[in-house]
């Protein structure tokens, strides 16, 4: 009993991983969670995120600011086989961080401002069951990053106006990760590292017109530790732990010869339960809690902490096809986005509303 709720509540909640994680700290929009490889049997999975964050606040001149963050799409497909009852195989594809940020250019101190980074990532994972109860697995991710940022207003004095180009570039990174499994009573706890992947862009800058350098920028390390277990028949318990190394992200170019990003490390905390009502349907609640760092942050990213709640349901078609999906309200904590460790705005009251579709199929 406790097993079959494992296998079809998990689903309403893996379905809105993208809702949960979509705007968690600094650039990650996704949790670059594993789990999949603990899916029952052959499966492939296509999900979709959608969010809408809004941030708005007012700048030291008292003009409003007009909401600085525009909406974004999370697609991914995964695909899992079971190679042997002790191997089993996965191959991920999603978008894990980004960025897209803009001022209106008519604000005299930030006006003009932009961050526009994406990522795509494939990460091919394998799983190795050592018996019953423990398993280890592992794997590469492939990852490709492209960005830019343009510094414009009052704030920045005379580097407004600056425009960096980051090239698109490939690089590679690791996964590696164990866990323990008490199938009876569904109970799983697992823990996964995600290596920091560095990247080397090709780098143009307008103050250096007509020339080339490299820029080297790393995509933040996390660990994840993901947590579930019946409760009682029919009920599921889950929690998640997620920290990452935003600080270690940084962005120098040579000409400029500054740090132009400067963001904290984040420790994001998810409860949720998750509850089976008929053979084909369970529907699920989860919290999210990220807290607040200093209040002094990055114009390219303003904002700091975060509460969610994400609701989820799951339906299970037929033997082979499940549907499940989300959607999750986030409430951000109150920020200053600041240059030269002073004070140019205020960022208060601000949300997003995201929401996640996944469609299964068994073989």
């Amino acid at each position: 009993m406790m097993m079959r709720v494992g296998t079809i509540a998990a689903g309403a909640v893996m379905a809105i991983a993208a809702s949960n994680a979509a705007y968690a700290g600094g650039i990650e929009r996704t949790t670059q969670s594993a789990m999949l490889l603990f899916a029952q049997g052959n499966r492939v999975e296509l999900s979709y995120g959608h969010v809408n964050p809004e941030l708005t606040g007012t700048t030291v001149d008292t003009a409003s600011v007009p909401n600085v963050a525009d909406s974004f799409n999370l697609p991914s497909i995964g695909l899992k086989m079971d190679v042997t009852d002790r191997v089993a195989l996965a191959l991920i594809y999603d978008k894990p961080f980004g960025a897209d940020i803009l001022y209106d250019p008519s604000n005299i101190v930030l006006g003009g401002t932009i961050a526009e980074a994406e990522t795509t990532a494939l990460t091919a994972l394998a799983k190795f069951k050592i018996n019953e109860n423990v398993s280890v697995f592992g794997g590469l991710r492939f990852q490709k990053a492209e960005g830019e940022i343009t510094l414009s207003g009052a704030a920045y004095g005379v580097a407004s106006g600056y425009n960096v180009k980051l090239e698109e570039n490939w690089a590679t990174g690791y996964v590696v990760g164990a866990a323990y499994e008490i199938p009876e009573i569904a109970f799983r706890l697992a823990l996964t590292y995600n290596s920091a992947i560095e990247h080397d862009f090709d780098t143009k800058e307008n103050i250096a017109p007509g020339v080339t350098s490299t820029t080297n920028v790393k995509t933040p390390q996390s660990v994840n530790l993901e947590f579930q277990t019946g409760i009682a028949e029919d009920t599921l318990l889950m929690a998640s732990v997620r920290w990452a190394e935003h600080s270690a992200f940084r962005i120098k170019p040579t000409a400029f010869g500054r740090d132009l990003v400067s963001l904290e490390d984040t420790t994001t905390y998810t409860l949720g339960v998750a509850r089976r009502f008929t053979p084909k349907f369970a529907a699920s609640i989860s919290v999210a809690y990220e807290a607040p760092g200093k209040e002094l942050v990055s114009p390219l990213s303003p904002r700091t902490g975060l509460t969610a709640v994400t609701l989820g349901g799951s339906y299970k078609v037929s033997e082979q096809v499940e549907i499940s999906g989300g959607i999750s309200h986030i409430w951000f904590g109150d920020a200053m986005p600041q240059t030269a460790g002073t004070a140019r705005g205020d960022f208060t009251d601000n949300t997003a509303t995201a929401f996640g579709l996944k469609v299964a199929y068994s073989f």
